[in-house]
């Protein structure tokens, strides 16, 4: 899984970082989280491609949302027929449908705006859930947890051959759950030869929140948290008066949901010529693993520690 950060600019954009837009390639699903004004230009320039399936709005506000016209007619100019879907927090999909209406954005490909409610799961494939979970900001928000399924167990294949079991179809049958019956008659069951479940990542993207409390239980052991640090800790009255976080909050809730690492985005544009201030109160709080993304950054996010896949 490869998360590149398009824009990590709080609502007003700089010359180095432009407003708020996230692009996750899940092994080949193509996702985005935000849409903040000149996210193609973002793809463009660091070689996400446009070939998203869905995208998911944390709330309607200007620097989450204004990119997404201009986003989709370029999809209609590149001959795009593959629908795309669109969640939007609950109560605000009507909202999106007028935006698009309004900017003459009416694509030759189905697009679809759905409601997102907090706890409830807006995509559920076999490998992975895309869930809502509530946020504190001045309108209706979101964040959005991505958590992949538990994997099965690491297969014991000397352990296959020492009961019998040949190389071939049944080893694969063992290993995902279904007993095989030897020429002897021997039945050999899975739990013989498969290491216990291995679990799968979760990354979890707040949006603009004070922190929170569902955003500590929904980040629980998250291999990435990315929250809103929109202001330095001196700046706190401010980060309550506006619905943001301070870094040295977002890194409280990391510290507390126990998450491995920390993005800190949404940076507020008086720190355009120095984020270090941000950055320093988030690693004396957490520790190393928080980090101040620069816009194309990508990161990769392994499989936790101790398991090769």
């Amino acid at each position: 899984m490869r998360v590149t950060f398009l824009g990590t600019s709080g609502a007003v954009p700089t010359t180095q970082r432009n407003t708020s837009s996230i692009f996750v390639n899940r092994d080949g699903d193509y996702l985005l989280f935000d849409c903040g004004e000149g996210t193609q230009r973002q793809m463009m320039r660091f070689s996400t491609g446009f070939d998203v399936s869905t995208i998911f709005l944390t709330h309607l506000h200007g620097d989450h949302v204004l990119g997404l016209p201009g986003l989709l007619q370029t999809l209609d100019f590149n001959e795009r027929t593959a629908p795309l879907d669109i969640y939007t927090p609950a109560g605000t999909s009507a909202d999106v449908e007028h935006l698009l209406d309004a900017t003459g954005t009416t694509p030759g490909f189905r697009v679809q705006v759905h409601d997102a409610s907090p706890d409830e799961p807006v995509i559920e494939h076999d490998e992975y859930t895309i869930r809502a979970f509530e946020t504190d900001h001045r309108t209706r928000s979101v964040g959005y947890a991505l958590v992949e399924a538990d994997r099965n167990g690491r297969f014991d294949r000397e352990r296959a051959e020492e009961l019998g079991v040949p190389v071939g179809p049944k080893f694969q049958r063992l290993h995902e759950g279904s007993p095989v019956e030897l020429e002897d008659g021997t039945v050999v069951h899975p739990d013989e030869v498969v290491g216990d479940p291995r679990p799968g990542r979760r990354v979890v993207y707040t949006g603009d929140t004070r922190p929170t409390e569902p955003v500590v239980s929904v980040a629980a052991n998250a291999d990435l948290l990315i929250h809103d640090a929109t202001f330095a800790h001196d700046r706190q009255p401010r980060a309550h008066q506006t619905g943001h976080s301070t870094a040295k909050e977002a890194a409280t809730v990391a510290s507390q949901a126990g998450a491995k690492r920390l993005a800190l985005t949404h940076t507020s544009s008086r720190y355009a010529t120095d984020v270090e201030p941000l950055e320093n109160e988030a690693v004396e709080r957490f520790g190393d693993n928080a980090f101040l993304p620069d816009d194309g950054d990508t990161i990769t996010i392994p499989y936790p520690e101790n398991d090769d896949g």
